[in-house]
């Protein structure tokens, strides 16, 4: 099964933990704290685009992409009936052409530690090169490897993370959150990180 069909076969069966249905309180978070301002974005790995969607109604100029059909037709329906607008792209994050002109932001919450595990660090450092330019800033949220959890999202090592991301970007934060599960839940930890190109 290539990684389209079991992402795909993921959202069929409802197998999506991690789509809690909750806007992210930790990108509201970040985005208030940084002095973000509405721009040009782009989130890689939205699922079925609830943070793409928090960040066009505040004011942001999104494009998300995700790998599975499925995911992207339910944040389209989503869009539609929240009335806001998103460039939707069903396809591979480590495959996305060069835009036109770079991302100022680029969110991610928990894609790079999937692609990190399932593909390789360089592929998801390659996308990341192509789509930003120096000053861009960059939000991540990963799994967190100080938590021993039997289930859960790929953890990494805030080590692991200086590591993979220092050399391209200038970490402005990294610091332990809680994902939020469906129903407000407290959810598995994890790292939220606030990068700059350099």
């Amino acid at each position: 099964m290539d990684r389209t069909q079991h992402w795909n076969q993921r959202y069929e069966t409802g197998s999506t933990p991690w789509d809690s249905g909750l806007p992210s309180a930790e990108l509201r978070r970040v985005i208030a704290e940084a002095g973000i301002q509405p721009c040009r974005v782009l989130e890689l790995g939205c699922g079925t685009g609830t943070n793409a969607i928090l960040l066009a109604q505040l004011g942001f100029e999104v494009t998300a992409v995700d790998l599975s059909p499925l995911a992207i037709e339910q944040a389209e329906a989503k869009a539609q009936q929240t009335g806001v607008e998103v460039a939707w792209i069903c396809g591979d994050v480590c495959s996305i052409d060069r835009p036109d002109e770079a991302f100022p932001l680029v969110f991610d919450r928990g894609c790079f530690h999937c692609i990190r595990r399932d593909v390789s660090v360089d592929a998801i450092l390659q996308t990341l090169e192509r789509v930003t330019a120096a000053g861009s800033q960059l939000i991540v949220f990963t799994g967190n490897a100080n938590e021993k959890r039997e289930h859960g999202p790929p953890g990494l090592f805030g080590d692991d993370i200086r590591t993979d991301l220092g050399d391209l970007f200038e970490i402005n934060h990294l610091r332990p959150f809680y994902f939020e599960d469906a129903g407000g839940e407290q959810g598995p930890l994890g790292w939220s990180c606030l990068l700059t190109r350099r």
